[in-house]
């Protein structure tokens, strides 16, 4: 199916499932440890044997040797693979590090040998008894060393200049210039990086946790060079991602690879360490800001620059993007540039570009706001926009933008707030509230499914889309039910198989809305069967209870498949030209309370709001989760989440869960969600967007916000620690 135009009225707008406060079709499984996930698939392949890979000691450098005497000799071991055995394998177009093979390492814990054993612990213990002659060379570790040295990077449409900042700027009555930071993060996500493979001959199947399916089944084919056709993968569960599960990692090939030496099936994990310095993190980032208002408020010019790090011919954190689009100004020039860094892979996080980005501009809102002397939510009010700055022509396809910060102000209680910082006391603690605006971009990209019905009434869909927590399983099953007018539990959804259809997959918030739209595509496609088999008018056709009506006819659904089951296979697509007609995006406002302790430093939230503007809500209880967990996740980074680089040798210090902290349910009491539940008839026929990394995208910065108007320390290096501030807080009493 072509969407070229905005969608008009359809099925799915009688909203009689979709749109419903629905639970998750596969909660039962998750909540019984029944659903299967990818190191738990005993029952996928006979007689699997354990691997256990082995990390680079070194952060820079290359490999002489190995000595494998002791290993190859200790009980249960059945092979020992090097990166000296292979060149290095191809790599997809979406990684950049070295997955394995050859002698150069290129950063800490590079793949460099698997054991292959009977039993895990077995592996293990092999793994530690390999002696490796390394060649040690100096490496560069630290961001804010190499960036004098930073390279500017094209932007990715080359749109980085909008009238004339110097000008602008020069004229503005008030100006802000300030400089930001963020740190390295992990994804953290609960479920390893983890594989099971199994070869049948030449075709190699893996049953794994990947947020891709058809990247994935790419990429691995191009890595050990193999057709597509020959590469299977499985992923029906994914225990978390945030985005460190969109590219093919060393587990995947190393499984395989350690599967076709042995001659059975191979299963590994990767371990916490390994999976933070040897798969991917969110880079750090420097950024400068500046930003000139007249004294009314009206911004004149916006500037943002952002530096940060990555391995050669890896691509930058693009912390710039939001600035593009957020805010008013007849003037404004982002840039982006990239230091070269001998640290592991920096590549895709949960809100990759706005995340970071916004955790700055934000501040700077804040901070142009007080200088000002205005409200912070009027003065972001003032400086909305209807159309992107960049390309005025240009109009947002819908923006509530306004109606977030109205709203969450008018729920948050935000006229209690005082002005002036460190104002308000309850006993030991210093009390504040600061806001900030999100927004994310909405990522159109094909998506298809095949949908069956057979007999007895019973609906199948089939796509190879992943569920990474997110509530796909539901959203898909409530689209189908809606199109075929029967009951969400007349629904049976299979995902995460590269042998049904292509689907979006998950990243980018780009999963829900297309992936539901595909689905539609597809359920378009069975209802023309279904009428056509029927022999109704397929004009005025209906689908609703379990009956296909027309005029004064209704006949049983399952009827259509008396004869035989019914399968129907399509998919959206849309028109090259659709994107630059309207510019489509997300937006919220978040809203926080803190206190911080006047005495130690330590900052607690106390209550969390988010308003999002995110088109049709197709689900709004798993919405509401993705929304919550992304504040938390925005709190750790704001509070708390920081992987620590040692810059003599070159690793992340704290790569476990122990020592990488995150924020838990004690840390953050109260939050609460507000979808405006606006349709969007531009984005798909569901008339919804993205919403899952919208609410990471801006609160960090509400949180900063929220600490200066708690204390009048005005923090602008993340993460937030009581260390930052401790000394300049007001005097205890």
């Amino acid at each position: 199916m072509k969407f070229d135009a905005p969608a008009t009225q359809n099925p799915i707008d009688q909203l009689k499932v979709v749109g419903k406060s629905s639970d998750r079709i596969d909660g039962p499984l998750k909540t019984t440890g029944r659903a299967p996930y990818a190191y738990e698939r005993h029952d996928v392949a006979a007689n699997q044997a354990y691997g256990f890979v082995v990390g680079a000691a070194i952060a820079k450098g290359t490999i002489r040797s190995f000595d494998l005497v002791d290993a190859k000799a200790a009980p249960g071991v059945l092979s020992i693979i090097t990166t000296l055995d292979h060149k290095p394998l191809p790599l997809g177009d979406q990684n950049t590090a070295n997955l394995f093979g050859g002698a150069k390492i290129q950063h800490y814990h590079q793949a460099i040998a698997l054991v292959v054993a009977e039993t895990f612990e077995q592996a293990r213990a092999a793994a530690s008894l390999i002696q490796v002659d390394y060649v040690r060379e100096d490496g560069k570790f630290d961001l804010e060393r190499e960036a004098p040295r930073a390279e500017p990077v094209p932007d990715e449409d080359e749109t980085n200049k909008a009238g004339d900042f110097a000008a602008s700027y020069a004229k503005a009555e008030v100006k802000l210039d300030q400089r930001y930071s963020t740190p390295d993060e992990s994804h953290a996500m609960m479920e390893p990086h983890a594989t099971i493979a199994a070869w049948e001959g030449e075709k190699l199947t893996v049953w794994t946790s990947n947020q891709m399916i058809a990247w994935g089944k790419r990429d691995l084919a191009k890595a050990l060079s193999l057709k597509p056709e020959q590469v299977r993968l499985d992923s029906p569960y994914v225990g978390g991602g945030f985005g460190g599960k969109l590219f093919l990692r060393s587990d995947v090939v190393l499984a395989a690879l350690g599967a076709k030496t042995v001659g059975r099936p191979v299963k590994l994990a990767l371990t916490r360490p390994m999976i933070i310095n040897n798969t991917t993190h969110r880079p750090a980032t420097l950024q400068h800001i500046r930003i000139g208002a007249n004294k009314d408020g009206r911004i004149l010019a916006i500037s943002h620059e952002s530096i940060s790090g990555n391995l050669p011919d890896g691509e930058p954190e693009t912390a710039v993007q939001q600035t593009k689009l957020f805010y008013a100004g007849e003037s404004r020039e982002v840039a982006m540039k990239l230091a070269q860094l001998d640290l592991p892979e920096g590549n895709a996080m949960r809100a990759p570009g706005e995340a970071p980005g916004l955790m700055a501009l934000e501040i700077a809102m804040d901070e142009m706001a007080e200088t000002l002397g205005m409200d912070p939510v009027e003065f972001r009010i003032l400086n909305d926009t209807q159309v992107d700055p960049m390309k005025p022509e240009r109009p947002f396809s819908a923006r509530h933008f306004v109606e977030c910060l109205r709203t969450g102000a008018e729920r948050f209680g935000w006229h209690k707030r005082k002005a002036t910082p460190g104002s308000v006391r309850e006993g030991r603690w210093l009390i504040g509230m600061g806001v900030a605006g999100g927004l994310r971009n909405n990522q159109l990209t094909k998506s298809a499914a095949r949908v069956r019905l057979s007999g007895d009434g019973k609906v199948t869909v089939e796509t190879d889309m992943t569920d990474i927590g997110t509530g796909t399983y539901t959203i898909i099953a409530q689209t189908a039910a809606e199109m075929m007018g029967v009951d969400l539990g007349d629904v049976i959804v299979k995902l995460g198989d590269s042998d049904f259809p292509a689907a979006a997959g998950s990243g980018g918030q780009w999963g829900a809305a297309n992936s539901t739209a595909g689905v539609y595509a597809a359920c378009i496609k069975m209802r023309d069967q279904v009428a056509a088999r029927l022999g109704l008018n397929n004009a005025d056709v209906t689908f609703a209870d379990g009956e296909v009506r027309s005029s004064d006819r209704a006949v049983p659904l399952r009827h259509a498949a008396r004869d035989g089951e019914l399968v129907a296979e399509d998919g959206i697509d849309y028109a090259d030209d659709f994107a630059d007609r309207a510019q489509q995006s997300t937006f919220a406002g978040h809203f926080v309370e803190v206190g911080v302790d006047a005495f130690t430093g330590e900052t607690r939230i106390r209550r969390m709001l988010a308003v999002c503007d995110a088109g049709r809500i197709l689900n709004p209880k798993s919405a509401r989760s993705q929304v919550i967990g992304a504040m938390t996740m925005g709190t750790g980074a704001a509070l708390m989440e920081e992987l620590v680089v040692d810059k003599r040798f070159g690793f992340f210090v704290n790569h476990d869960l122990a020592g990488y902290e995150v924020p838990v349910h004690a840390d953050i009491p109260h939050q609460d969600v507000i979808f405006l539940d606006t349709t969007d008839p531009w984005s798909t026929p569901m008339k919804a967007k993205g919403v899952g990394e919208l609410g990471i995208c801006g609160v960090g910065a509400a949180v900063a916000n929220a600490i200066y108007n708690a204390t009048g320390v005005r923090l602008r290096d993340y993460p937030m620690t009581l260390d930052k501030h401790l000394s300049r807080l007001p005097k205890a009493v």
